[in-house]
C-alpha cells in the first residue's frame, strides 16, 4: 500500500472510519475514498456495485457498521442483524468482484462466547454461546468473518479480519439510548455537574470488567496491518489459514473504576450510585494480544489519558 493507493474507507464518518482517514492523511496517503451516505448508501447493493466499478479501490478498509450498547442491542437487534449484513456482504463481495489487493474487516470482540476463559484467545471464536444481549449484532460480525475467510479458500484473496476491543474516542455516539457504556458515562458526568446534580446513576453492579482501546491507536494498528507484507502477516496471525487478530491494550477495569475515572476527568463531585436491576451483560471481556505484539504492534493511549481527549472532544461539540 503505497501513498498513490486508492483506499476505500467504508463509514469514513463514523467513530473509526474518521480515525483511520485521521491516519492515513498524517502518514501521507493522497488517494483516500470515504464518501458519506448521500454519496453512497452501503445497504444498496447495486449502489455498491457501480461505485466499485467507477473508484476500482484497490484497498478496502470495512468500518462501516450499526453498534451500540446493550440497550440498543437488545432493542433493535432485527435492525443490528440486518443492517449489518447487507453492508457486509455487498462490500466484501465487490471487493473480490474487482480484484481489491486487500481488505480489513472490523468486527467486535463482544461476538466471542459469553463464558470465554480470559484473556480471550482468538482460537475461542466460535467456540460457545452468544452474549444473548447483542447476539444478533454478533452473528452478523460472525458471518462477516466466516466470509472474509471463504473468500479467501476459494478465491484466494487477502481479506483479514481484526477484533477490536471497546473502542472510544472522537466521533463516538453519546446518545444515551444508543451508545456504548463509556461515551454515555461521559455524557452523564458532564451533565450532572452542568446541572448541579447529587449523584449519576451507572447501570448494573459496577462489577464487570471492561478493556478499552482510542480510537486513534486501533487506527494506528489497522494501518500497519495494511502496509504489512504477506510473510509478516503469515508469522503471526496466519493469513494462509483462517487470518484473526485481536486489537486491544491487554488491561482490562471494572465498570466501578471506569466511572471513577471519568467523574475525576469531568470534574464531578457528587456520588455514583449503581442500578441493579439493569444488565451487566458479559462479565469479563479481556482479549489476549499475543499475535498483535508479534506482529510489533503497541497501543499508546492510556485510558485516563483517552477519555480526557474524548471529553475534550465532547465538550468542544455540544
Amino acid at each position: 500500500m503505497d501513498l498513490n493507493s486508492k483506499i476505500f474507507i467504508a463509514g469514513g464518518r463514523g467513530l473509526v472510519g474518521s480515525a483511520l482517514i485521521r491516519c492515513l492523511k498524517k502518514k501521507g496517503y493522497l488517494n483516500i475514498l470515504a464518501p458519506v451516505h448521500s454519496e453512497l448508501e452501503l445497504m444498496d447493493q447495486k449502489a455498491v456495485s457501480d461505485y466499485f466499478q467507477k473508484e476500482q479501490p484497490e484497498y478496502v478498509f470495512l468500518a462501516a457498521a450499526k453498534v451500540g450498547g446493550i440497550l440498543a442491542n437488545n432493542t433493535f437487534s432485527a435492525d443490528f442483524i440486518y443492517t449489518n449484513l447487507m453492508i457486509q456482504n455487498s462490500i466484501i463481495h465487490q471487493s473480490f468482484v474487482h480484484n481489491v489487493k486487500k481488505l480489513l474487516f472490523l468486527g467486535s470482540s463482544c461476538i466471542y462466547p459469553r463464558a470465554c476463559p480470559q484473556p480471550i484467545k482468538e482460537e475461542y471464536f466460535m467456540t460457545g454461546p452468544l452474549e444473548p444481549t447483542n447476539s444478533a449484532y454478533a452473528v452478523a460480525k460472525i458471518a462477516g468473518i466466516e466470509m472474509c475467510w471463504a473468500y479467501n479458500k476459494q478465491y484466494n484473496t487477502r481479506f483479514i479480519p481484526v477484533m477490536p476491543t471497546n473502542l472510544y474516542g472522537p466521533n463516538d455516539n453519546f446518545d444515551l439510548e444508543t451508545s456504548h457504556a463509556l461515551p454515555a458515562l461521559i455524557r452523564k458526568f458532564h451533565e450532572a455537574k452542568k446541572n448541579s446534580l447529587k449523584s449519576v446513576v451507572v447501570w448494573g453492579t459496577g462489577t464487570p470488567k471492561r478493556e478499552f482501546l482510542y480510537v486513534d491507536d486501533l487506527a494506528d494498528i489497522s494501518v500497519y496491518i495494511m502496509q504489512s507484507s504477506k510473510d509478516k502477516l503469515n508469522k503471526s496471525i496466519r493469513l494462509s489459514d483462517k487470518p484473526l487478530v485481536n486489537i486491544g491494550t491487554g488491561v482490562d477495569v471494572t465498570i466501578s473504576e471506569l466511572a471513577q475515572t471519568i467523574k475525576d476527568v469531568v470534574g464531578f463531585d457528587g456520588r455514583i450510585e449503581y442500578d441493579y436491576g439493569k444488565p451487566d451483560g458479559t462479565p469479563r471481556k479481556l482479549l489476549d494480544i499475543s499475535r498483535l505484539k508479534k506482529l510489533g504492534c503497541l497501543t499508546e493511549v492510556s485510558l485516563k489519558d483517552g477519555i480526557l481527549k474524548t471529553y475534550e472532544w465532547f465538550v468542544k461539540k455540544r
